[in-house]
């Protein structure tokens, strides 16, 4: 690969990266601590792009050969050298062409785990706020059920905000959990009963106000509580649609 076609692509990986740092579209993909470190990855690799481009013009300029002996120099090299820098425009092409969503139902349903599962609650939970209808994480609404033996949530109104997952006959509320990106994404989700959820198209996104069935999130049940919903309203995406 030719030095000018290698800086163009570093240029337009740095431009991708930007593109998605200062869009929001990282959300998508990484946490948003990371927008950071995106913005820096990205803005140094458009300005070394742009320097070597400059001392390549500068070098042509000063030896009126110059151009001709690179051209003459990657010629001779050029049958040898692997195609695989090709492979960086694949990235590019995506966030440019294709922009891929954040991850969905479909993802959910490839994993047979509830992540709060793991959860470990030895030291106890938080009193929840006195509020009428109290709004909660899935992966913290997950975990109470699961490991708060106190019953905390028995009796609550809680709201839960998610997206809508169809399996085997039955419908969820849920969300994706990361700790850095998607690559490490987990599912939490609540199984909704108490109304006709027929209406609403898998991936709707949804605030879904009831309360938990006491018990039901046990090992037989992978941990998946049992929530009793008393009114659902379909909700635009949010921009950040993973849980930390």
């Amino acid at each position: 690969m030719r030095r000018e076609t290698q800086n163009i692509l570093l240029v337009l990986l740095g431009g991708a990266l930007l593109k998605l740092a200062l869009t929001g579209t990282y959300l998508r993909y990484v946490k948003e601590s990371l927008q950071p470190w995106l913005v820096v990855t990205g803005a140094t690799m458009v300005v070394l792009a742009l320097v070597s481009i400059v001392r390549d013009i500068r070098g042509g300029q000063g030896d009126p050969n110059g151009v001709e002996h690179s051209a003459i120099e990657h010629a001779g090299h050029e049958h040898g050298t692997s195609r695989s820098p090709w492979m960086l425009l694949l990235p590019v092409l995506a966030v440019f062409l294709i922009s891929p969503p954040a991850l969905g139902a479909d993802t959910v349903n490839r994993s047979d785990r509830n992540a709060a599962q793991e959860a470990n609650a030895s030291n106890g939970f938080a009193a929840l706020p006195s509020d009428e209808v109290v709004p909660l994480s899935i992966g913290e609404f997950v975990t109470r059920t699961a490991w708060d033996d106190s019953g905390s949530l028995n009796d609550r109104t809680v709201k839960l905000t998610g997206f809508v997952v169809r399996k085997d006959g039955d419908v969820f509320v849920a969300r994706l959990t990361i700790s850095c990106c998607a690559a490490d994404a987990s599912p939490v989700k609540a199984k909704m009963v108490g109304q006709n959820f027929d209406a609403l198209p898998t991936d709707q996104w949804i605030e879904a106000t009831g309360r938990v069935v006491p018990g039901s999130a046990t090992k037989e049940t992978a941990f998946v509580p049992t929530f009793t919903v008393s009114q659902v309203v379909p909700i635009v995406t949010p921009e950040d649609t993973y849980e930390g």
